[in-house]
Formats: C-alpha cells, sequence, structure tokens
C-alpha cells in the first residue's frame, strides 16, 4: 500500500494534471506545476491511481490535438506528435488483407488508411480512457473504423475487450482511491474562511435548522433504503428482504473464496479449526469446584451428586451468612 500523499502533494498533482490535459507534454507540465520531472515519475510509480489520471489526462491531450487542423504551412501530424504517415498509410505498402469468401491475400495499401501503429493508440488510450470515442480520437480516426476492426479481425476483438476491462478497472481503482480521506479531492474548502451567513429572520433560520437537523445532528436514513416514489409497503419490505438476502449471500460466497485461497496456500481453514484434535476432558483438571472423593473405592471422582460447574454451593451460602452476622456484631 502506497504511503498516502499530502494535501500539499495531492494539489500539485491536480495541478499537473491540468496542464498535461493542455500540453500533452510531461515535462511542460511538470515545469509549469512547479514539480520536479523525477518527483511526478516517482509519484507514478508509487500511486496506481494518479497512473491513471496521468494515462487518461495524456489521451485527452493527444485527442485535443488531433482535432485541431493544421495550418497551410505544417506538417501533419497525428495523436502523440508523431508523423501523420506512422498511423496512416502513404500507400503502395504490402498489406494483408481478408476476401468475403475468407481467403487472405497480400495487396498494396491505399494511401491514408489506418495502420497497426494507430490501433495500438487507440488500444493504448482505451487501457487509460474505457472510453472508445476519446480513444478514436486520440488515434487522430473516427471510432467507426475501430468497430469494423473488431467486427473483421478477430485478434483486435480479443485486444479491445482486454484494454476496455483494463481501464475499467484503473478508471475504478482511482475512483475508489479518491474516496479515501487521505485523496483531499474534495476538502479544499475546508482550508478557505466561510463566506458570511446570507441575512436571515429567525423564523427562517429556525426552519432552516428544523429542515437539516436529520442530516446533520442525527443519522438520516440511507438512501437505498427509502421508500421510492409510488412503491407500497408490502413492495418496500419484500425490496429490503431481497437485498438482505442478497449481502449475505455476497459474504459467503466472499468467505468461500477466502477458505479456498487459504486451503489453495496450505494455511489452515475454519473446518479445520473446528475439527481440531482435543485431549480427553475427563483429563482436564482444575476448572471445577465440585469436590472428588478423597478415599474409598471411587477416589479421585467427583461426587456424582454436586454440580461440576456454576451455581452456588450451600456451604458457601452458610459461610457468607456467618460473615454477615459477625459484621453486623462487630458493627
Amino acid at each position: 500500500m502506497p504511503h498516502p500523499l499530502t494535501r500539499a502533494q495531492a494539489t500539485e498533482n491536480a495541478a499537473f494534471l491540468r496542464a498535461l490535459e493542455r500540453s500533452g507534454n510531461v515535462r511542460l507540465a511538470a515545469r509549469e506545476a512547479g514539480i520536479a520531472y523525477g518527483t511526478v515519475q516517482h509519484r507514478r510509480r508509487g500511486h496506481p491511481a494518479f497512473a491513471a489520471e496521468w494515462d487518461a489526462a495524456l489521451a485527452v491531450a493527444r485527442a485535443r490535438l488531433a482535432a485541431v487542423p493544421a495550418g497551410p504551412g505544417d506538417r501533419p501530424v497525428a495523436a502523440g506528435g508523431a508523423p501523420a504517415g506512422a498511423h496512416r498509410t502513404r500507400g503502395g505498402e504490402a498489406v494483408v488483407v481478408r476476401l468475403r469468401d475468407g481467403r487472405c491475400q497480400v495487396r498494396r495499401a491505399q494511401p491514408g488508411k489506418l495502420t497497426r501503429a494507430c490501433e495500438q493508440a487507440f488500444l493504448t488510450a482505451l487501457a487509460a480512457t474505457a472510453n472508445v470515442a476519446l480513444s478514436a480520437k486520440a488515434a487522430g480516426a473516427a471510432e467507426a473504423a475501430f468497430y469494423r476492426r473488431r467486427r473483421q479481425n478477430p485478434g483486435f476483438a480479443r485486444e479491445m475487450r482486454a484494454a476496455l476491462a483494463q481501464g475499467y478497472e484503473r478508471i475504478e481503482m482511482a475512483l475508489h482511491e479518491g474516496f479515501l480521506p487521505a485523496a483531499h479531492k474534495d476538502d479544499a474548502w475546508r482550508h478557505n474562511d466561510p463566506p458570511p451567513i446570507p441575512p436571515m429572520s429567525v423564523n427562517q433560520a429556525l426552519q432552516l435548522l428544523y429542515l437539516h437537523q436529520k442530516e446533520a445532528r442525527l443519522l438520516s436514513e440511507p438512501a437505498h433504503l427509502k421508500r421510492r416514489r409510488g412503491e407500497s409497503a408490502e413492495a418496500r419490505s419484500y425490496r429490503l428482504a431481497a437485498m438482505y438476502k442478497e449481502g449475505q449471500r455476497r459474504a459467503r460466497e466472499a468467505f468461500a473464496v477466502a477458505e479456498a485461497e487459504r486451503a489453495e496456500r496450505g494455511e489452515p481453514c475454519m473446518g479445520d479449526m473446528l475439527t481440531a484434535n482435543l485431549p480427553d476432558l475427563a483429563q482436564v483438571t482444575g476448572w471445577s469446584r465440585a469436590r472428588a472423593v478423597e478415599e474409598g473405592e471411587g477416589a479421585g471422582v467427583y461426587d456424582p451428586d454436586v454440580a461440576l460447574f456454576g451455581g452456588w454451593r450451600l456451604e458457601d451460602v452458610a459461610a457468607s451468612r456467618s460473615r454477615a452476622k459477625k459484621r453486623a456484631r462487630s458493627a
């Protein structure tokens, strides 16, 4: 688990990401944010959520730069600053195409067609954003072209699914990390002086306090437990019971998965702990206040007429009464 960033570091990261979205240049963005280039690289390696936001900002910057039309004297460029020929064919290159009857054939490429480098740029952006339209724009092509490639090329379809799954997982991880108190993503308002209260009458102030008393001072009902509009009491009870059963089922499923993982690692499972080898309980002594027979045929065996544990002994009651009487006489 990486060491959580301080609020100052989180603010620096936010400024760096904003500059990176504008320029798409890491060194320039670090210089604008006032952070050393090695520092941001170190934070990227240690914080996966920051790395995911970094890649997403680069994809947004490349999409914006690819959408800017080139001037009359400018050399056309594709996403990421590469020459346009890297993402588009010049014409005449040897390419493999699949005919309608399923046969493959080597042909000379037509000019302006997407290259393998363009596909890789699209997949890279998709793994960072999980957004097909944005990734296509970052690669400098229309999204329909990549959907067509997915239908025609099983290998590209497989990589597109993998990139989309990776992008979804990274965004989800970054979002979860942003919920942590140490993320400092939503607490900027705390470090500023609050604005003055607007003028209001005593009646208005009391009404405002009444409206927000449950939320500010008491425990309000969670949103998913509140009755929905038009929902009957029976339907709400059924929904809450179904939610409870589903939560219990997921908890049992998570426990079963954890047990399987422990068994795979060779660690003791809960079932093994319950069936642990125990000594003969008759050999365990010192836990009962019952007196054993000291002599005779049943020596060493507890008196069957005396309880083994719990409860008051009659002689203990008599002794306590005697002590109480003595204290009363002395007083």
